[in-house]
C-alpha cells in the first residue's frame, strides 16, 4: 500500500536533492527509500525502479536547463545571447551538480520523450546560431562546442581545479569570446 502523500514526484524531488548534495552514483533505492521512510519495493508503485529515476532526473534536468537557457536567451541576440545561455548552462551546473550529471544521459534508442528534450536544448541554440549565418551541419557542430565548452569548464570548476587567483567568470567569458570569434560559416 503506498504511503500517503508519496507518489512520483516526491520521489523525484528526493532523488534530485540527493543527488545534488551526494552527487548521482549516491541515488539508489535503498538510499531514497531511507530518505523518504518507506522499504524500497515500495518505490516500485511510482517508478520503473532505479532506471526509471534516473530516466526522470535527467528529464527534469534537461526540462530545467530548457527553461533557464530559454529565459536568458529572450530579447537578445548573437554574442549576447550565446554568452547568456552559456552562463546559465553553467550556473544550473553549478547549482544542480547531481541533476548536471544525470542530463549528461544519452536518450535510450525509443525513448521520444527524453530525445525531444534535449532537442529543445539544441533548438534554443541553434536559434541563437542562425544569426551567424550558419548552416545546420555547421550550426550542430557549434552546438556540440559550445555544449564540451561548457561542460568543461564546469566540470573543472566543480572538481576545484582552477587554483590560481584569477576570476573564473571572466576567464568563462574569455573562452566563450574565443569560441564566438570562430563562427563564421565554412565553405567546404
Amino acid at each position: 500500500m503506498p504511503r500517503i502523500g508519496l507518489d512520483a514526484r516526491a520521489v523525484i524531488d528526493a532523488a534530485a536533492e540527493l543527488a545534488d548534495a551526494e552527487g548521482l552514483d549516491a541515488v539508489t533505492l535503498a538510499s531514497l527509500a531511507k530518505r523518504l521512510r518507506v522499504k524500497p519495493p515500495s518505490l516500485y508503485n511510482h517508478l520503473d525502479g532505479l532506471e526509471g529515476v534516473r530516466r526522470a532526473l535527467a528529464l527534469r534536468a534537461l526540462r530545467e536547463i530548457d527553461a533557464r537557457i530559454t529565459r536568458a536567451a529572450v530579447g537578445l541576440a548573437k554574442d549576447e545571447a550565446l554568452i547568456a545561455i552559456a552562463a546559465a548552462f553553467r550556473t544550473f551546473a553549478r547549482e544542480h551538480p547531481g541533476l548536471y550529471t544525470a542530463s549528461l544521459r544519452a536518450p535510450d534508442r525509443g525513448d521520444d520523450e527524453l530525445a525531444a528534450a534535449g532537442n529543445e536544448i539544441v533548438a534554443v541554440v541553434a536559434s541563437v546560431l542562425a544569426g551567424y549565418g550558419l548552416g545546420n551541419e555547421d550550426a550542430l557542430h557549434a552546438t556540440r562546442g559550445l555544449r564540451a565548452i561548457i561542460h568543461g569548464f564546469a566540470s573543472l570548476e566543480a572538481a576545484g581545479a582552477f587554483g590560481l587567483p584569477l576570476d573564473l567568470d571572466e576567464s568563462f567569458r574569455r573562452l566563450l569570446r574565443a569560441f564566438i570569434a570562430g563562427l563564421q560559416p565554412r565553405d567546404g
